[in-house]
């Protein structure tokens, strides 16, 4: 039996819970030889599984004791195969173990992150990445961090790109104009989604935002909030930016493809990301992202949009005013990002999965 440890999803969405929801969807629909068995939290009552196994476990995610506690708990499965999708696994929960490490940005700036994930993360990933049979990444920039900054072996890696919904697609004016009344957004808007902390580089794209004209329209930030939010809303009120910095929290996954399709520009000026679903979602809506020349990014962007330095914010406040003024260059863009987006498909992702199970067992 196949293991999935898809716990997280139950304390985090976006991110790695989007990966683990859709991966599991896909291989629901392709692997029907295989039987697999989908960890939930206890506390879930939502499933993710239609047709394979559902378990419910007690042990808390990213908790100190989690490796020992979920060994027992795995113990009674007799697993073929464990994929840890949030990078780190059990001290042994099967016979084979394959990981998901989306980024090593624990590693490249510490300084972003919490004690408590420097502690579960970088306290731990020599010790997973040894441990694993195999080793799955984003993109073939965080295989090339595995490979430089902990010694993982080339050939244990398979790098396998993400996919993107198809609810994630150019909404009509109708649905457009419904999310805008929902959040109470201009008829213009420039877009950031994700997380609200120092990593995604949000302090320098608002710095970066106050350097454009006054009549630009408002910058909208939609998210959750993460760690030094304040600093962030303190950051606002030095710069006098007002209610020209929107924030709207916890957007309703139905309401995101209105969302991405009305905005002028999505920015994702991340110091690093894994991959960056958000700037693949924005092109899968006819929206041209603006995006940091580091990390994943422009592997997910390709020539579509604009690739800025997240250490400059003259950069980044030129790309937007680029993006606002040139509505040939716009409409372009926004044609190669259809393209482009339909090209990244959950069933790939998926397929290349299976094949390394399938391999190891």
């Amino acid at each position: 039996m196949i293991g999935i440890d898809a716990r997280l999803t139950y304390y985090r969405t976006g991110g790695i819970s989007t990966y683990i929801v859709r991966l599991i969807k896909a291989l629901e629909r392709l692997d029907f030889e295989h039987p697999y068995v989908v960890l939930h939290s206890r506390k879930a009552r939502e499933t993710l599984v239609t047709r394979f196994q559902r378990a419910d476990l007690w042990t808390p995610c990213h908790h100190r004791l989690e490796r020992v506690a979920l060994s027992v708990e795995l113990a009674r499965f007799r697993l073929a195969l464990l994929h840890s999708p949030d990078f780190i696994p059990p001290l042994r929960g099967a016979r084979r173990h394959v990981i998901t490490v989306h980024d090593l940005n624990f590693l490249f700036y510490p300084q972003y992150l919490t004690a408590d994930s420097l502690r579960y993360y970088n306290g731990q990933i020599n010790t997973a990445v040894e441990q694993a049979d195999h080793i799955f990444a984003d993109s073939e920039a965080t295989k090339r961090d595995l490979i430089t900054m902990l010694n993982v072996p080339a050939e244990k890696i398979t790098v396998h790109l993400l996919g993107v919904d198809e609810a994630f697609q150019p909404q009509p004016p109708a649905e457009i104009a419904r999310v805008r009344a929902a959040l109470t957004l201009p008829p213009a808007y420039l877009l950031y989604v994700g997380t609200f902390e120092p990593r995604k580089n949000i302090a320098g794209l608002i710095e970066a935002y106050a350097q454009l004209p006054v009549d630009a329209p408002p910058l909208v930030l939609a998210g959750n909030r993460g760690w030094l939010f304040e600093e962030t809303m303190q950051q606002i009120t030095r710069l006098n930016l007002g209610d020209r910095v929107l924030w709207r929290e916890k957007i309703p996954q139905a309401d995101l493809p209105g969302l991405y399709s009305g905005a002028s520009a999505l920015i994702t000026p991340s110091f690093y990301e894994g991959f960056g679903l958000p700037a693949l979602e924005a092109m899968a809506c006819g929206t041209v992202p603006i995006v940091s020349d580091r990390g994943s990014l422009p592997e997910v962007v390709g020539d579509v949009g604009l690739q800025v330095n997240p250490d400059d914010t003259a950069a980044i406040a030129q790309a937007i005013n680029h993006a606002l003024s040139d509505s040939v260059w716009r409409d372009q863009q926004r044609a190669a990002g259809l393209r482009r987006a339909a090209t990244f498909q959950w069933e790939a992702t998926a397929r290349t999965v299976l094949s390394v199970y399938q391999a190891l067992l």
